[in-house]
């Protein structure tokens, strides 16, 4: 079966507008002509196919925090013991945007033609990964899937909380070099080349730091849209560069080398990987599967290939905490955390509370880092405008003493 969207016409003359299932159009002009209706335009939700339907949306339906409100009401209908189908009924009825009205309808006519929910979700993967297809297939097979969708709203919640705080301790920082660097270049470019003029016109000797600054000032007016060019053109070949998975993943390598911002990457992915893979073990998808997924959710390449690696010596008979200790990039709290679970057998729980640490640790430290930046870049911007000034006025000074 399939969505359809359409408009009709009551006996009384009114307007009709709304989504049916049926097996085709002229299936859905029949069920409205039983209801008494009178059909203007019958026309498929998602078009011929669900791959076509994919295509179709240029951006996502859901955002992080809409999916995860849906799923927290779809998971409270559940448990209250309502059906799938009509849990989904219910929620597709009140939704903000066309768009979700109509995913929601194609996945309840899915469920109702007997597919899966698990295999209905994976026909939509950029609106629900592969984690969630995982976990929801997991709940089904366990008849848990009102408690496996709560759980997957509460990791979809809390990543979301550690993302915007961790943006939020970003965003001074950024603005103020930003608005810093901006104000710098437009007196450069601008005010101190109208300035120096005066003094220039007498032919008389400049200070030295004067003479420096005109020429870092002609410097920039001369060259400045050739050195944007030349950054612009070098951050195209970074991203094209990125593409190539052998050099993202020495890039991401590096990348958690780093100081400071090394060691929050670090923390920060295996988080994320302890939080997935304690949320999908906990509903009971076997620990192969779960590895598997929770690898697929981290953004470092470098971290990435190791999951995958913990994933091989895992299927080879390692223990979890082994496996992760390899390669010594995961942090040691998380190996720590892992040997603890599995040698009391709460390993769903050990890796939920790691998670918790680490992403705790984060915060932290992200917020210690821009605690001590923003002084920083306000000196150091004070500098950089003192300087400045004083190249105008140490003429000002030796005019005023020649003067006298």
């Amino acid at each position: 079966m399939a969505a359809f969207r359409y408009d009709a016409l009551s006996p009384q003359g009114e307007s009709r507008r709304g989504t049916l299932d049926a097996e085709s159009a002229k299936a859905a002009r029949h069920a409205l002509r039983g209801q008494g209706l009178i059909p203007l335009s019958v026309e498929p939700v998602f078009g011929p196919s669900p791959s076509a339907a994919v295509s179709i949306w240029t951006k996502r339906v859901f955002s992080g925090a809409q999916r995860a409100n849906w799923t927290r009401q779809l998971a409270g209908l559940v448990a209250a013991g309502l059906p799938l189908e009509r849990a989904l009924a219910a929620l597709g009825e009140d939704t903000p945007t066309e768009a979700q009205h109509a995913l929601i309808g194609h996945l309840r006519s899915e469920v109702s033609a007997g597919s899966s929910f698990a295999k209905a979700l994976g026909l939509y993967p950029q609106e629900f990964p592969a984690i969630v297809q995982a976990a929801v297939d997991a709940g089904e097979q366990s008849g848990k899937l009102g408690v496996v969708l709560d759980r997957l709203a509460d990791s979809e919640e809390a990543e979301r909380e550690l993302q915007s705080r961790l943006l939020g301790a970003a965003l001074y920082p950024a603005i103020v070099s930003a608005v810093a660097l901006c104000i710098v270049l437009f007196l450069l470019a601008y005010v101190v080349p109208q300035v120096a003029q005066v003094f220039t016109a007498g032919k008389r000797s400049l200070p030295l730091l004067t003479t420096l600054m005109l020429g870092l000032s002609g410097a920039v007016r001369s060259y400045g849209l050739a050195v944007c060019g030349v950054a612009a053109g070098g951050l195209l070949l970074l991203h094209r560069a990125l593409q190539v998975p052998a050099f993202r993943v020495r890039w991401d390598a590096h990348w958690l080398e780093l100081p400071l911002i090394g060691g929050m990457t670090r923390s920060y992915n295996a988080a994320r990987f302890a939080a997935t893979l304690a949320m999908l073990a906990g509903a009971g998808v076997p620990i192969l599967k779960a590895l598997q997924s929770a690898a697929d959710g981290l953004d470092n390449q470098a971290l990435r290939a190791d999951a995958q690696e913990t994933l091989v010596l895992v299927r080879e008979g390692s223990s979890l905490a082994a496996a992760l200790a390899r390669n010594g990039r995961f942090p040691t709290l998380l190996t720590t955390f892992a040997r603890l679970g599995e040698q009391t057998g709460q390993l769903p729980d050990m890796l939920q509370r790691a998670s918790a640490q680490l992403s705790a640790q984060v915060q932290r430290r992200a917020t210690a880092l821009a605690t001590l930046l923003e002084p920083l870049l306000i000196v150091a911007m004070g500098m950089v405008v003192m300087l400045i000034v004083l190249a105008v006025l140490l003429p000002i000074i030796e005019m005023n003493q020649l003067v006298r």
